[in-house]
């Protein structure tokens, strides 16, 4: 298990971060459809993470309702795990209520959510804490000024972003150097072999500002695990089944899907594999976050950080999986063409 520094920090995190979205759901809600462990089943889950060399667990609030978080804290006392031996990532913008203050990204709800998350992870800091979603009603300085006072108090030590786009970002970022606020050192976001949207926009601006990028749903919701193709849409009682989600352009996935089997099946591993080391072998990616519903599928992906993809089979699969040229992508590149074969001619006197 390779460690990576998160963003532009002295931060070590493993390659691959436990999702805890599994932990806690109850009932026929959303987060049942997800996962249903519950805390022996859950010890479990971290115990395998930890034996694998996993030293990154990324939570959020709004997990069932914080039953994900309060299962976390107490798996870590319950194995005897020291704080110091991880690095505890939760998330909050979600409704953690009816009232109107009890959800998005000011400075109230905020503050508050930071609270009751270290009471439920019976913890007294939170490594990396993450904005869920964007907020479009409170003002950027106001979440971000929110965000610095928990970290200049001892609550939090590093904050992240999940699910903004690029310029939103950049414009955090801005904010935060003019106001000498702590910045945003990670992404938390969808990307997948099948769907690699974020590569217009976000790879670049991350790349460019010094961003570190966690994976979520790298397998798409399932769908890249290998139990779906085209014969077999339904697959059973796979998650895909009851939770179609996150949204994929299934005939691309097919496409890919085909194209990963045939690797799988000369390395001798899953089709899951291939698909999570696709994700390692990229610059961009700093952790990519893997749930589980049972140990052995846990064990199934850290087996990942094992495998090696060729340059020919990488290049298989940027065939099949290559984004569809667009504005003004196709025309940055035209126009760039020319000053970038310039690297590569010799340096003549005239």
């Amino acid at each position: 298990m390779r460690m990576k520094t998160l963003g532009r920090t002295g931060l070590f995190v493993s390659e691959l971060c436990l999702g805890t979205m599994t932990f806690g759901g109850t009932g026929g809600d959303m987060w049942s459809k997800i996962g249903q462990l519950q805390q022996v089943d859950a010890d479990k889950m971290v115990r395998t993470a930890i034996d694998g060399g996993i030293n990154f667990i990324d939570t959020a609030d709004v997990y069932a309702g914080g039953l994900s978080e309060q299962i976390t804290g107490q798996a870590l006392r319950n194995l005897g795990i020291a704080r110091n031996d991880i690095v505890l990532a939760t998330k909050a913008f979600g409704p953690m209520g009816t009232g109107p203050n009890q959800g998005g990204t000011s400075r109230v709800h905020l503050i508050d959510a930071c609270k009751a998350s270290l009471r439920r992870l019976q913890v007294e800091h939170i490594d990396l804490y993450q904005i869920h979603g964007f907020d479009a009603v409170t003002p950027m300085d106001e979440q971000l000024h929110a965000l610095d006072n928990l970290v200049q108090h001892g609550h939090v030590r590093y904050v992240g972003v999940s699910n903004w786009a690029a310029w939103q970002i950049t414009k955090a970022l801005g904010i935060a150097e003019r106001d000498h606020l702590a910045r945003f050192v990670s992404l938390q976001a969808h990307y997948t072999v099948a769907s690699r949207d974020l590569e217009r926009e976000l790879v670049p601006m991350m790349l460019s500002e010094g961003v570190g990028l966690m994976v979520w749903s790298p397998l798409a919701g399932g769908l890249l695990s290998g139990k779906y193709d085209r014969s077999n849409e339904s697959a059973g009682d796979g998650r895909r089944a009851s939770f179609d989600f996150p949204p994929v352009d299934r005939d691309r996935a097919y496409a890919v899907i085909d194209v990963m089997r045939v690797i799988a099946d000369e390395k001798g591993v899953s089709v899951a594999q291939i698909a999570l080391a696709w994700l390692l072998h990229q610059p961009v990616v700093t952790s990519v976050i893997i749930g589980a519903n049972r140990p052995d599928q846990l064990s199934d992906n850290i087996a990942a950080t094992r495998v090696v993809l060729s340059t020919a089979q990488l290049d298989m699969l940027e065939k099949v999986s290559a984004l569809p040229a667009e504005y003004p992508g196709w025309m940055i590149a035209r126009q760039g063409a020319a000053r970038l074969a310039l690297l590569d001619q010799p340096h003549r006197n005239a």
